[in-house]
């Protein structure tokens, strides 16, 4: 009996290894391309890098992994190309916006994709965006902002950049301008300094990394951040759920931020093996644990909350799939 099922237990082996084999030396001498959903120069692109920098050395055959930059619409180029288009064999990988279940579920022009159909690998860290204020206007205060047209500097409709002024003007009371066009975040960062806008989006890691000098000088400010939750570094600073007056507002701004835990995260293609799936999930999950990354993320000061694939792909599903009351409040602002 102990042969038998030493023999049986040999067979099952001999008969997977070649699978097995033929999946881990797929990657030896390919090239994988990490597709950033923005132009240079935001989180997006800096995680996007870091990733396609430490990855290949987790992944079995060492292939060359490069990142490329693909933005337009707020992203959507990037995630219509990489859903419809890209090879799912594992050589294509992305990192787009933190709101695109949001965007399905709102069924905003230009979505041609399902964000549970993706491939999730794995999130390098939730996000916390900031609407960044000019002092040299007098929204710079919730109470000015109420009272003065904002110019605001955005990505594309469907884009965080666009819906949460729009947000802000539903509930709070807030009278900003959207003015799209912007590459990316960066650039509505620029569009800010050079007078162009009063106001841009940008997430809290690019503000503290690169414009930190805005706020400590007085050039700036801050008075909502776009998360659950307040973040420590921004203890009052309000988030955006606490401007509900009601339950159907909270419900609404809650529905808006739950893109927060989707934040800075790197996916492939619906349709991936899964053998396939299962060994770049475990690199992303090595790569998270790297020395050299961690190092790199202490010095740079930059938020990091990693996440696997699988948790991060329910989160997906159930933002994809919020209920509809909200979502169709929602996409009336959104719309207007």
């Amino acid at each position: 009996m102990k042969r038998m099922l030493g023999a049986a237990a040999l067979a099952t082996l001999v008969a997977a290894s070649p699978a097995l084999a033929a999946d881990e030396d797929f990657f030896k001498g390919k090239t994988v391309t990490v597709y950033i959903g923005f132009s240079p120069g935001g989180t997006y692109d800096l995680f996007g890098r870091m990733v396609a920098r430490f990855i290949s050395k987790q992944i079995p055959g060492n292939p060359t992994v490069v990142a490329s930059n693909m933005p337009g619409a707020g992203s959507f180029t990037a995630s219509n190309w990489l859903y419809r288009i890209a090879p799912k064999d594992g050589t294509a990988l992305g990192t787009v916006s933190q709101t695109l279940a949001i965007d399905e579920a709102l069924k905003a022009k230009g979505v041609q994709f399902k964000a549970a159909e993706f491939t999730w690998i794995g999130r390098v860290t939730s996000n916390i965006e900031v609407q960044v204020i000019s002092t040299r206007t007098p929204a710079y205060t919730l109470a000015g902002a109420k009272t003065v047209v904002v110019p605001t500097a955005s990505t594309g409709p469907g884009s965080p950049s666009d819906t949460y002024p729009k947000l802000m003007n539903e509930v709070a009371g807030t009278k900003f301008k959207i003015i799209r066009g912007f590459p990316g975040s960066t650039d509505g960062l620029l569009a800010v300094e050079r007078g162009e806008t009063e106001a841009a989006l940008t997430s809290w890691n690019t503000m503290k990394s690169t414009r930190m000098n805005w706020l400590t000088e007085k050039k700036a400010a801050l008075f909502v951040q776009y998360a659950a939750q307040r973040s420590p570094e921004l203890k009052d600073v309000p988030t955006l759920v606490e401007l509900a007056s009601n339950e159907d507002d909270r419900k609404l701004l809650a529905f808006a931020v739950s893109s927060a835990e989707i934040g800075r995260s790197i996916l492939a293609p619906p349709g991936l093996p899964a053998d396939r799936t299962a060994i770049l999930r475990k690199a992303f999950d090595a790569t998270m644990k790297d020395p050299e990354m961690l190092a790199e993320i202490q010095k740079s000061n930059l938020d990091f909350e990693p996440l696997d694939g699988a948790s991060l792909a329910k989160i997906v599903a159930a933002a994809a799939n919020a209920d509809e009351k909200v979502v169709a409040r929602m996409q009336k602002i959104t719309e207007e």
